[in-house]
């Protein structure tokens, strides 16, 4: 029934099998990939014709993650898996990254690449074994994929690279790299490290690609056993489109072009098209059969690229008249929002992020629900790309695939900086607001979270910044460029983007849009782009170089304090009413961890310390000798009753009132009455004792110690008045 084909490997010191035959026999290519027990299925399906009009290639690529891979059922109300999760979107970009260039030009039949994590053993991440079942199922498929595609997870342990660390591995390894690409070169790098030198990032990217060969030698053998048929594809012809369009528009696309403010360019390159459009709409109405529009649109658009593209090749000169190395005006603002905890505003060129900081507490905790399991975070890094930032009109609403990978980029970069939690226990909060956006707006969130997060009076380890290096190649000849516009990334083969402080890299995101890039080009657009990164720290450090001393105004205060383990039932009451109470009295936030952690917040120091007391007369008993303030709850005949640590009271009898003699208590105090007590100890009946007259009721003074103290220096006087 079943035509089974498989390869297996060891890599990593792991089994790796690829199977087709049994499974999702009606996709075009079908792949299950089992790497220790983690198993992914991966699945292809391209339609065998473009739709009437299809300008762009529309590929989709879906992964998802089932919760009974890991033997778990789904939060929630409704018991079963929802909309993508963070986890899945990123996981998602990450294989289309790669495979997208693979496709040849003009291809544009619907495909879509379904990736299922089918069981997952804890130990193994899914999304390497996912990109590589994807790669698999794609060369096996027909379609025209100009693959294989291999990946590789790299860490760096004890100086040291390890191939596919497991989970818990990853979490003691300073680097957490994937790095994807072909037999040649590669294509797709993404990492998060703790400030590794560009040599050994650069190490770590080659040592991945060698390491993913042997899969990509077990996917071709794979196919040379199960895949189908190559579908027949040829580009058109479009030649002769080619010559008319550069005869209408070139002159005109090369002065806009030279046009350096950005809106103006774009009006520029508008009226050119307009006029090759023009042209092929007054043959039309002559009855003469003309292109389709998207086939003219394409072919302006090569031509755009060859006029950018060759005038950096030739002059070194780019679209806004800059070198290849030089990094646009920056000018960096701290503090512009009052009410905010900490603000920046950064802006290089016409890329512009307005980036707020706000600090929490332990309850603004978000809860990640993962095949790992449910955990928690404090650093939260959200991104937003509002239409208007590059002048336009567009859809409103929960963040795409591009906000959340962007975000999740700025995250990595910052996150290796942070301080500890038992060293800073705030929840962080960082919402990035790109105003302006003309090339590089997450590296701009990189460096406008930095001066937000030191303006709130984070401990950032280091300042860190980021830029976005760009590359023309064509042939032997190539150009690396830094800090790229908006229309050299989309024009220009790769985007390079460079995080981390003046010791080392933090994040490196690659994207190339071409077959790959070599060892060589990499090492140049490193080392150019460890030069640009310390430019914009420069800048940076005339806005703010550290953090600032003090949490600013309108931030909450965190103290910590620990109670014995059996004492936090006692604290949280029957059904949390003791808990509630002091949050209500005192307007504290108040969070209890298991091991008898406590952490009181509040904008008010008042609170804090009032939430401090009231826990410590729960949690733990009055010292003998000590003096506490007090508020007189009763007064008697024979003294008065103090409340003076928690709910406990004591008696300060009216011989203990003051130092001379008293006749009636109600001399003295009166009920609501603040007082200073010293607790003397305890009678036979264990009655608490109290006194006011040994301490200094206006400044708090033990005058009893003080007596003592002056008798001693008396006697030491005497006795050395005798010798």
């Amino acid at each position: 029934m079943f035509d089974i084909h498989r390869e297996e490997l060891d890599w990593g010191g792991r089994t790796l099998i690829l199977e087709t035959g049994k499974m999702a026999r009606q996709a075009d290519g079908s792949v299950l990939a089992t790497y220790g027990d983690t198993k992914v299925l991966a699945t292809v399906v391209s339609a065998r014709e473009p739709k009437a009009g299809q300008d762009f290639f529309p590929l989709t690529v879906n992964y998802q993650e089932k919760t009974y891979a890991a033997g778990r059922i789904p939060g929630g109300y409704f018991k079963r898996e929802g909309r993508p999760s963070e986890k899945e979107t990123l996981v998602s970009r990450l294989i289309d990254r790669p495979i997208r260039p693979l496709f040849p030009a003009g291809y544009k039949c619907d495909t879509q690449v379904i990736i299922t994590v089918l069981a997952h053993d804890l130990e193994n991440d899914p999304d390497v074994v996912a990109l590589v079942a994807a790669s698999a199922a794609l060369t096996l498929s027909g379609v025209p994929f100009m693959g294989p595609v291999g990946a590789a997870r790299v860490g760096f342990i004890d100086d040291e690279f390890v191939l596919n660390p497991t989970v818990d591995e990853v979490k003691e390894s300073a680097l957490d790299l994937v790095v994807a690409g072909t037999g040649d070169a590669v294509l797709m790098v993404e990492s998060e490290a703790k400030e590794l030198a560009e040599e050994v990032m650069l190490a770590a990217v080659m040592f991945g690609h060698r390491h993913f060969q042997p899969v990509i030698e077990a996917i071709i053998k794979l196919a040379e056993k199960a895949a189908k048929e190559p579908r027949a594809f040829k580009a058109p012809d479009v030649s002769e489109v080619e010559h008319k369009v550069k005869e209408i528009a070139e002159s005109d696309l090369r002065a806009a072009y030279n046009i350096k403010q950005k809106q103006a360019r774009y009006e520029a390159v508008g009226a050119a098209k307009a006029k090759v459009k023009a042209y092929y709409a007054e043959l039309a109405l002559g009855g003469t059969a003309v292109p389709a529009a998207q086939v003219v649109s394409e072919v302006l658009k090569a031509l755009e690229a060859s006029i950018v593209r060759w005038a950096i090749l030739d002059d070194g000169i780019r679209i806004d008249g800059r070198d290849v190395r030089t990094v646009r005006p920056i000018v960096s603002e701290v503090g512009i929002l009052p009410r905010a905890h900490g603000s920046a505003l950064f802006t290089r060129g016409e890329t512009q992020a307005l980036v707020v900081a706000t600090l929490g507490t332990g309850e603004d905790e978000q809860f990640i629900d993962s095949l790992e399991g449910t955990y928690k975070e404090h650093f939260l890094l959200h991104y937003n790309f509002p239409p208007f930032s590059v002048g336009e009109t567009g859809r409103m609403g929960s963040p795409g695939r591009r906000e959340i990978g962007h975000g999740k980029l700025a995250w990595r970069a910052i996150h290796p900086m942070l301080p500890a939690k038992h060293e800073f226990p705030y929840t962080l909060r960082v919402v990035s607001e790109i105003l302006e956006s003309n090339g590089s707006s997450s590296m701009a969130s990189v460096c406008g979270t930095s001066l937000a997060l030191m303006d709130a009076g984070v401990p950032l380890r280091r300042p860190v910044a980021g830029i976005a290096m760009g590359l023309i190649l064509e042939g032997e000849k190539f150009a690396v460029l830094s800090d790229i516009l908006g229309d050299e990334d989309h024009l220009g083969d790769m985007d390079f983007k460079v995080a981390g402080t003046d010791h080392g890299i933090t994040s490196l995101q690659m994207d190339i849009k071409i077959a790959g890039i070599t060892e060589e080009i990499m090492q140049v657009a490193l080392a150019q782009a460890k030069d640009g990164r310390a430019h914009i720290l420069g800048e940076m450090a005339k806005a703010l170089t550290t953090a600032r001393a003090e949490l600013g105004e309108h931030a909450p205060r965190i103290e910590v304090m620990k109670i014995p383990v059996d004492k936090i039932r006692e604290v949280i009451g029957s059904g949390g009413k003791v808990i509630r109470e002091i949050v209500e009295k005192t307007g504290a936030k108040i969070n209890i961890e298991d091991d008898g952690t406590i952490k009181i917040a509040s904008a008010s120091g008042d609170a804090i310390k009032a939430a401090i007391n009231w826990i410590k007369s729960i949690a733990s008993e009055p010292e003998v000798g000590q003096i506490y303030e007090g508020t007189v709850v009763k007064v008697v005949d024979f003294g008065a009753f103090v409340n003076f640590f928690g709910s406990k009271d004591g008696l300060v009898h009216v011989s203990q009132m003051a130092r001379e003699r008293v006749a009636k208590p109600s001399d003295v105090v009166k009920e609501g009455d603040k007082v200073k007590v010293k607790l003397m100890g305890f009678d036979e009946r264990g009655k608490t004792r109290l006194s006011m007259k040994v301490v200094d009721q206006a400044t708090g003074e033990d005058l009893e110690a003080k007596d003592k103290a002056e008798r001693d220096a008396n006697k030491a006087g005497e006795a050395g008045a005798a010798e």
